[in-house]
């Protein structure tokens, strides 16, 4: 199938592409830099911005699937990165009724998530990533208040990691739910599987390690 990823020069993203050219798919990717991969047969990769509204269409063409995996990196600014990419699809959605997959990666502390982290967890995005998973939060409120068919990931602490296909995803908020770390590969891994199947359709889902 055909699959865009917005974000995926590096991260999440980058294991993203990986994956999903491993498990033979076709992947368009949008990124402002090029992706450095050794691998580009059945990759279609476009120099953009996530937040520009011709670069965001050109790159869904013709996608059976779109995974979001945008990140601002070790900047803790505030931005509006995340609630403009979600103004600008949801502005291209009602002018074209797109039904494809929606697979949003935020984090395990955005949304109501917050109130079941643990205590340290809860001061480090209280002080450092206060701005940042603010502007998440808007996204998925917006993103989850339409019509699209949006799933939402909030992985816990990433891990650099060999894939191991082995992770625990939690699709209700619970007391001591203890989402903990993930390796990057085995979030890539869930991501591409839910383009491919979306059976998680219009849920959070917390992921971790087993």
């Amino acid at each position: 199938m055909n699959i865009t990823i917005i974000g995926a020069s590096a991260g999440i993203g980058l294991e993203t592409v990986k994956r999903g050219l491993n498990r033979n798919h076709s992947i368009t990717t949008l990124s402002r830099s090029e992706i450095n991969i050794e691998e580009k047969q059945s990759l279609n990769m476009i120099l953009g911005d996530a937040t520009n509204k011709a670069d965001l269409f050109k790159s869904i063409q013709n996608a059976d699937a779109l995974i979001i995996t945008l990140g601002t990196g070790k900047n803790m600014k505030a931005t509006t990165l995340f609630s403009d990419f979600a103004k600008l699809i949801l502005e291209i959605h009602n002018e074209n009724k797109i039904t494809i997959p929606f697979i949003f990666v935020t984090g395990f502390g955005a949304g109501e998530s917050k109130n079941y982290v643990p205590w340290l967890v809860k001061m480090f995005l209280k002080y450092l990533l206060k701005d940042v998973y603010a502007d998440k939060t808007k996204m998925e409120e917006m993103i989850t208040h339409s019509d699209l068919n949006w799933t939402v990931v909030r992985p816990g602490r990433l891990l650099d990691k060999e894939l191991t296909e082995k992770y625990r995803i939690e699709n209700k908020l619970f007391k001591g739910i203890n989402i903990g770390g993930i390796n990057r590969a085995d979030l890539a891994d869930f991501l591409i599987k839910q383009a491919e199947n979306q059976t998680e359709l219009k849920k959070y889902i917390g992921i971790s390690e087993k």
